[in-house]
């Protein structure tokens, strides 16, 4: 770990010591909201600028434009990527981002900071209650309905999937809105995460697939990087890439390549390279399989609900791993060319593993 990074850990830390308390004292107990019609200003933040971070909010959003069909939904966000994330989402109104580098842009990031508490917002919503920043602002919004992301309760932790980044906030502010006397379905399914392509953008992805097939043959679409130690190792994929081509002859396998432009087996496969988020999940939505390390193309994949296979090495698999649509996420230290085979399987067939990943 560098220098820079070890200093980015210690900073986290040291935030998150002084904000976990943020919002403890007003838990608006004696609140009771009686209309839910009331609510037609909603600020949600999640601080953060990663693809795969902003994607996994998108269930929340979700939950939130249901439960409140008439409001409007603000973006509390990082970077510039969530516009063209909740491009399509009609409910968001607004993304509020603070810069990447908010020390080289004091005065944008301060302008931020003030834009919050002169806007009115009828509830403000922190996503990930660990999130300093996200606490902040929640706390810093003049919003009369304030969570914080905290659970709040020791019974919706044994929710299943409670760990999963995007269902627990999603239980938690479940949790919230009981305690405002609000009726809620607590044990309905988590929504997926979801892009929300359009018609036209999948039609595309499907011309783009076909020009690089040039067959009848469907399609799995791999992704070879990820960042840091997340990363698979050249010999790792090259035994995977073998295995796949000598296994699945029917099928083409389509690598999806990185910003970065690499590829973990020498650029052996067909490629397909783009900057357009929206464009490289409009080809995957045409895949029939997608099969990647954790990263934010695999919440991609997700995110336009195709089967998902997701390897994990180090991260936390309960955490991240994709869901829904028949996805799975896998411990490659576990697996072995027969389970890889068997999984892969089952989910061509379409059958759901109903947790034979970690049964096998």
């Amino acid at each position: 770990m560098s220098v820079l990074n070890k200093i980015n850990v210690h900073r986290r830390s040291i935030m998150r010591s002084l904000t976990k308390n943020v919002g403890k004292a007003n838990m608006q107990d004696d609140f009771i909201l009686v209309d839910k019609n009331e609510i037609k200003k909603v600020l949600i933040c999640r601080p953060n600028g990663r693809l795969g971070n902003l994607l996994l909010i998108t269930p929340l959003v979700q939950e939130v434009s249901e439960m409140f069909p008439n409001c409007k939904i603000d973006l509390f966000v990082k970077g510039t990527l969530a516009p063209i994330i909740f491009e399509k989402y009609e409910v968001v109104d607004k993304i509020i981002h603070l810069p990447k580098k908010p020390f080289k842009n004091l005065l944008a990031y301060s302008k931020v900071w003030i834009s919050l508490k002169k806007a009115h917002y009828d509830l403000a919503i922190n996503v990930d209650q660990n999130s300093s920043s996200g606490r902040l602002a929640v706390q810093f919004s003049n919003a009369k309905y304030k969570f914080f992301g905290d659970s709040g309760e020791e019974s919706t932790e044994q929710k299943s999937g409670f760990e999963h980044i995007a269902k627990y906030p999603v239980y938690n502010f479940r949790n919230y809105l009981s305690k405002l006397r609000l009726p809620t379905n607590s044990n309905k399914i988590i929504p997926p995460l979801d892009l929300k392509l359009s018609a036209s953008e999948i039609a595309k992805g499907r011309k783009i697939l076909n020009e690089l097939a040039n067959n009848d043959k469907k399609t799995i679409c791999i992704f070879t990087y990820a960042t840091g130690t997340k990363c698979l190792s050249e010999d790792w994929w090259e035994k995977f890439y073998s295995m796949l081509t000598s296994e699945y002859k029917e099928y083409n396998i389509i690598e999806i390549l990185p910003v970065e432009n690499v590829s973990q087996i020498g650029f052996k496969a067909p490629t397909f390279y783009s900057k357009d988020i929206r464009e490289i999940g409009s080809v995957i939505t045409n895949a029939d399989l997608f099969v990647g390390a954790d990263s934010g193309i695999m919440h991609l994949s997700s995110a336009v609900h195709t089967p998902t296979i997701g390897l994990f090495s180090v991260s936390n698999l309960k955490k991240y791993e994709p869901y829904d649509n028949c996805s799975v996420g896998i411990d490659v230290n576990l697996y072995t060319k027969k389970k890889y085979i068997k999984t892969i399987n089952t989910i061509l067939n379409n059958g759901r593993l109903n947790g034979l990943s970690r049964a096998i």
